[in-house]
């Protein structure tokens, strides 16, 4: 019995290290909204330089408040939390980066037919660059969600294992 616990307590740390990397990256973009959209408000650049935020990054500037709980279930191995921070990342992480997906589209399109973009980052389309955003957004939220099953199923298995003891 001990090594099966083992197993799983070398598992459970395991998962928390991909889900920890997973969080940090997931910070990084944050951070890149959100300096994205200060910039953009407080008038720090010029627009052709940093165009005005997409309607969707407001609501996806929600998506650190699930992270944050996927953080705060680790230390005691919370399940509560953990479920909270799975059901919370398809509501402020996946919904609104599908909803920015289809609000940019038409752009999206307008630049691959006719070669028009008319909002810019940096010199680059700002569609074609939060499409970018969100591409690797969609992923790191994917795995996020995936590893977090993964981590819920272990724990889950181990409560079940102590409580037949």
């Amino acid at each position: 019995a001990p090594a099966a616990l083992t197993a799983a307590s070398l598992r459970s740390v395991a998962l928390k290290a991909e889900i920890k990397k997973l969080i940090y990256m997931h910070v990084g973009i944050w951070l890149l909204l959100l300096a994205q959209m200060c910039v953009g408000h407080l008038k720090l650049l010029p627009h052709d330089q940093v165009a005005m935020p997409y309607q969707w990054e407001y609501p996806y500037l929600l998506s650190i408040l699930p992270s944050l709980l996927g953080l705060l279930s680790f230390p005691r191995n919370n399940i509560s939390y953990l479920v909270l921070s799975m059901i919370s990342t398809g509501l402020f992480s996946v919904a609104p980066l599908i909803y920015g997906a289809m609000e940019m589209f038409p752009m999206a399109q307008q630049l691959y037919r006719h070669g028009k973009a008319y909002r810019f980052i940096f010199g680059f389309s700002a569609v074609s660059v939060m499409y970018l955003v969100v591409v690797v957004a969609a992923q790191v939220h994917g795995w996020q969600l995936y590893y977090s099953k993964k981590l819920l199923d272990s724990w889950f298995t181990s409560t079940q294992e102590k409580k037949k003891k």
